[in-house]
């Protein structure tokens, strides 16, 4: 089982000032120290920790270890630095970069088709990132794909087990059901499934899977089945 964590928080961070209310009027003000991200590791089954109705930039998962949200990522076998590595990174513009070799040249281009047309006609963004931490371009991934509130960054690395990992923007978490990503990683991300299919099995399973729930229009029973 996956537990969620927070990530470390940073020095010198404004303060956040907070007004709670309770049911008898009386108003209450607290300064806190606001932190910087918040990364929270994927658990089978999910465990909802999350009370805010805010939308969050949420990374689910502590092998993620990208470092653009985040200043250092805690896991299950100690903190991982975030990296920066922009050496890493392909000459050329592809929503599919894979630095760990799962993914043959066919299906690369298989799924930057895939990606390219659920773009077109959802304005979702969708990149994938196959990594073995620390082989990973971290940082620098953030400027080179121009990440948004609209963005959904799937990172496919096996360092923790599970195999998918996803980092979700604001406007993506607020229209699609976060037991979604939970779901999707126990169904294909298991260490049971991509030890026997493989690597790229499981990437290319979670691609169309996002890709289908992606398309599908925003209710309460959005994305409630693994297509």
């Amino acid at each position: 089982m996956y537990e969620c964590m927070m990530a470390r928080y940073l020095t010198q961070i404004p303060s956040l000032s907070l007004t709670f209310s309770s049911s008898s009027s009386t108003t209450y003000r607290r300064h806190l120290q606001q932190p910087k991200t918040l990364s929270c590791h994927l658990s089978w089954p999910y465990k909802n920790i999350i009370t805010s109705k805010k939308p969050l930039h949420f990374a689910l998962s502590a092998a993620l270890s990208l470092g653009f949200f985040f200043g250092g990522i805690g896991g299950a076998e100690g903190a991982k630095v975030g990296v920066n590595k922009p050496e890493l990174l392909p000459k050329e513009f592809t929503t599919v970069i894979d630095v760990a070799g799962f993914l043959s040249e066919g299906q690369e281009k298989r799924l930057a088709q895939e990606i390219a047309d659920l773009e077109n006609q959802t304005g979702y963004k969708l990149r994938v990132l196959a990594q073995n931490y620390p082989d990973t371009p971290g940082l620098a991934i953030k400027g080179f794909w121009q990440v948004d509130d609209r963005t959904v960054v799937f990172v496919a690395d096996p360092t923790f087990g599970n195999i998918l990992n996803f980092n979700v923007g604001a406007s993506v978490d607020l229209d699609i059901p976060r037991s979604f990503w939970s779901r999707l990683a126990g169904k294909y991300g298991n260490i049971f499934y991509w030890k026997d299919k493989g690597e790229d099995a499981s990437i290319e399973a979670a691609v169309m899977a996002i890709s289908s729930c992606l398309r599908e229009p925003v209710g309460p029973n959005n994305c409630s089945d693994l297509k």
